[in-house]
């Protein structure tokens, strides 16, 4: 039986159907939901300042989810009438607004009485937007991305670059892309030879929330690699659980409402995985004490965080920023100890001398060796 081991068989069907994946779409998502998130918080501060007011008069009442549909149609827009990667940024951003203005109206969609002020609209967006996140993060990374899908990311940018020109920035990201992809993959070379014929320009459509981000990636990256970074963490942890529980006993409805006591066992929960890992820090095994504070700071985002914002609503947003803030900087320091790993295994593979060549074994088993 013979069979064929072509490129196109050994891939996914999505791959095959076309579906190539981006390389930076968690940068993306990063943007969108920051988009988003921001803009409800200061949508409802703008409006608790202002007293509420309506656009509009005489029967008429613009709600800010209008605005908010026309900003998410402004990003497809981008999306399906520009190629290249510049333009997903800006579409992140501006579709990210959008959608903050839309679900922010949620309360109204689900009473029959148009609430805006339903007690549970904060859990909601607060649940949809953890939904949106696990959910892409599901699609994009249930697979690692394949040396092709990296080569096909490296010709969009090229696409851009044929065009309009690259700029340094630019050409250097495509450049360290193309160095992961290997040689023997089919159309690298071609790809170089596109890339280095792409003219130089300093001209690109600008994205803040795009830079901002990466600068507070490196700004993440340094403080996790400071000294006094582990005992900090465990003081955070613990200081946060303390205040979510005092929290939600003061400003929710009592002690017996389901959102109370759902934040305690999320508090509780994140407390033990806080106190092992500190107990690991202890023992100076510090990968095992990063993967167990991140699993403290997710039992907060992902079950004591929405019980929060049922009992308090918005006024748990300050929960919420800080233990994104813990999350990045368990990340980085995850990021940092992985690539310190791989240094150290590469450099252990360019010391070993090589195997020397061993005599064939002999093919009748009762002759000497």
């Amino acid at each position: 039986m013979t069979t064929t081991s072509t490129a196109g068989e050994r891939s996914s069907y999505l791959m095959r159907a076309g579906m190539v994946r981006n390389v930076r779409s968690g940068e993306h998502l990063t943007t969108f939901v920051v988009s988003g998130v921001a803009t409800v918080l200061i949508t409802r501060l703008l409006l608790s300042l202002s007293g509420y007011p309506q656009i509009g008069g005489k029967g008429l009442h613009i709600a800010h989810v209008l605005p908010g549909g026309l900003l998410m149609f402004v990003a497809i827009s981008l999306l399906l009438g520009y190629v290249g990667p510049v333009v997903r940024p800006a579409a992140a951003t501006i579709g990210g607004i959008g959608f903050g203005l839309f679900i922010d109206e949620v309360g109204k969609f689900v009473t029959s009485d148009n609430n805006y002020f339903y007690k549970p609209t904060a859990a909601i967006v607060y649940i949809v937007f953890v939904l949106i996140v696990l959910g892409f993060r599901f699609l994009t990374t249930r697979r690692p991305i394949d040396p092709r899908e990296e080569l096909a990311n490296v010709i969009d940018h090229a696409v851009e670059g044929v065009a309009g020109g690259l700029s340094r920035r630019r050409r250097a990201e495509a450049a360290e892309l193309l160095n992961q992809v290997p040689r023997e993959v089919g159309g690298r070379r071609e790809t170089t030879e596109l890339l280095a014929a792409c003219p130089p320009d300093e001209v690109e459509l600008a994205a803040p929330v795009d830079a901002a981000w990466q600068a507070v990636q490196r700004g993440f990256e340094r403080l996790a690699t400071h000294p006094k970074a582990p005992t900090v963490a465990v003081a955070v942890l613990a200081i946060q659980v303390i205040g979510e529980l005092v929290i939600a006993a003061v400003l929710g409805d009592g002690l017996n409402t389901l959102p109370v006591l759902g934040v305690t066992a999320g508090s509780l929960l994140s407390a033990t995985f806080t106190v092992r890992g500190a107990l690991a820090l202890r023992k100076r095994n510090r990968a095992r004490a990063v993967r167990l504070f991140e699993l403290a700071v997710l039992v907060s985002l992902l079950m004591t965080q929405v019980f929060q914002f049922a009992a308090t609503q918005f006024a748990a947003a300050g929960g919420m920023l800080l233990d994104l803030v813990m999350l990045g900087l368990l990340r980085a320091e995850r990021d940092r100890m992985r690539r310190a790993v791989d240094d150290s295994t590469k450099a252990m593979t360019h010391r070993l001398p090589p195997e020397p060549d061993l005599p064939p074994f002999p093919e009748d088993p009762s002759d000497p060796v």
